[in-house]
């Protein structure tokens, strides 16, 4: 039986290894296609392919089982769940993959996209553009059909001339970003407060005027500090929870 492959990822020598293992195998369950296989390499397989031991391995697919995604049975191996609910928590867990694994998982719709002028409340961020590339995505439950996000991004045009549209219908901005353009990704800030829907998120989303909303705003800034990309994201309130994990070491 052919197992599913999962994607590579380069460590972060600061993070927990079994964290950033299972956050890179969960945004390659989320983001696969239907066609792919259900069940995982081995242990020993998954190990050697991301570069860390057996027992690193066996604790990130633990938290992979805990979180439903995945199931493990003994002497037939371990199969990704195919019916496994796809709204998850906003999780800022500290590193790009992780952004990457909640950014993946779902049907995108781009909406729209194209040159913009700089948004005011985002000039501090772009100070000496006067336009921006701006990329409008509705994003949906794939069993469901449920919309469930919209996002605006803002990126630099130097970047935008090298992205396909078609690539953000299938991957997230983040990934498309350092994975496909090669943009070398420092950090990403995060901030995630409530409010309510607007008319234009009210109609996307399909929830009534005014019901709770998680605003979510991530800022990609590259080695020199300069910022790269900026996203603007509204969750529904009544299908996604905000989560933090700090690691006490």
């Amino acid at each position: 039986m052919t197992s599913f492959a999962p994607d590579s990822i380069v460590l972060n020598r600061k993070l927990p290894l079994w964290y950033q293992v299972s956050q890179s195998l969960r945004a390659s369950i989320l983001g696969r296609s239907p066609h792919d296989p259900l069940r995982l390499p081995t242990e020993e397989q998954l190990a050697g392919h991301y570069g860390v031991s057996v027992l690193t391995m066996r604790q990130a697919l633990k938290e992979l089982e805990d979180e439903g995604l995945i199931s493990r049975h003994r002497r037939r191996g371990t199969f990704i769940e195919p019916d496994v609910l796809r709204s998850t928590p906003v999780r800022l867990l500290g590193s790009v993959d992780a952004i990457v694994a909640q950014q993946s998982g779902m049907t995108t719709e781009l909406l729209e996209h194209g040159p913009a002028p700089v948004p005011a409340e985002l000039a501090e961020f772009f100070p000496e553009l006067a336009r921006v590339a701006g990329y409008h995505r509705l994003r949906s439950d794939e069993k469901t059909g449920e919309p469930t996000n919209h996002a605006r991004n803002w990126v630099r045009p130097e970047l935008a001339e090298r992205i396909d549209p078609a690539d953000l219908v299938r991957w997230p901005m983040t990934k498309v970003l350092r994975d496909v353009v090669g943009a070398d990704i420092s950090r990403i800030t995060d901030t995630v407060e409530a409010r309510l829907a607007d008319p234009e998120t009210a109609r996307l989303l399909q929830v009534p005027l005014l019901s709770p909303i998680l605003h979510y705003t991530g800022i990609t800034y590259d080695t020199a500090g300069r910022p790269l990309d900026v996203a603007v994201i509204h969750y529904r309130g009544d299908r996604f929870s905000f989560t933090v994990t700090l690691d006490a070491t």
